[in-house]
């Protein structure tokens, strides 16, 4: 198989190392990167930006089909667009973090975001990472990658992170709310966040990004050879 056309999926947790990762990974392999959980925070950002209900089901579908999402690789990464609006920094905020597992419950909203990223994964080879990519996304992925790390190492990264960017935070909420979402993901009834019975799981607790990056392309070449 040619690298191009690769169905790469990367599940897993809250600040489990899904974005980093798979961005590095598109990079190495000259594939299109997908950030779903994006796609879930735009979505949750514009409910939020225009007081619509994040319980609303239908609300939340009708608002969906007014917005194109769009991503455009810069030299400083990739950018999100909710139409004409960049909103790759308003969709890290706190406020959007802690309403995206509602908004992201829904079946309408799942089934057309979907959708959309089955029509991506369908033009060229890609890199995506989620929550349900290896089990309903693209269930016939070439390489499903499950990342998973301690609590506390994840509070840890989610505390850096927002510290980078100038998010104020407190470590120990931190530490709860991604107990909380953990629990919220995994028992939701519309596409859980669980591991796919053919992913490759993999600890990055105790690992630094360029270990995780090579573990991960073994992974992959093991995979495909």
């Amino acid at each position: 198989m040619k690298y191009k056309d690769l169905k790469i999926a990367i599940d897993g947790p809250a600040s489990s190392g899904k974005s980093t990762i798979a961005k590095l990974l598109a990079d190495e392999f000259q594939l299109v990167y997908v950030d779903t959980g994006a796609m879930y925070r735009t979505l949750t950002y514009l409910a939020l930006k225009n007081n619509v209900e994040v319980n609303d089901e239908q609300s939340l579908a009708d608002l969906l089909k007014e917005t194109e999402i769009t991503f455009k690789r810069d030299k400083n990464g990739q950018e999100v667009f909710a139409n004409e609006e960049n909103v790759t920094e308003a969709i890290r905020q706190n406020d959007v973090t802690n309403n995206v597992s509602v908004v992201s419950s829904f079946p309408k909203v799942r089934e057309e975001l979907v959708r959309r990223q089955q029509v991506i994964s369908e033009q060229s080879g890609v890199v995506m990472d989620g929550r349900d990519i290896g089990t309903v996304v693209l269930p016939n992925a070439d390489v499903k990658i499950f990342l998973v790390a301690s609590v506390e190492e994840r509070a840890e990264r989610r505390y850096l992170e927002n510290k980078e960017k100038g998010i104020e935070s407190d470590f120990e909420r931190l530490k709860q709310e991604i107990i909380d979402r953990d629990e919220y993901d995994t028992n939701r009834k519309v596409s859980p966040l669980k591991q796919a019975q053919d992913a490759v799981r993999l600890d990055t607790t105790s690992l630094s990004i360029p270990e995780v990056v090579k573990k991960s392309i073994e992974i992959i070449n093991n995979k495909i050879k």
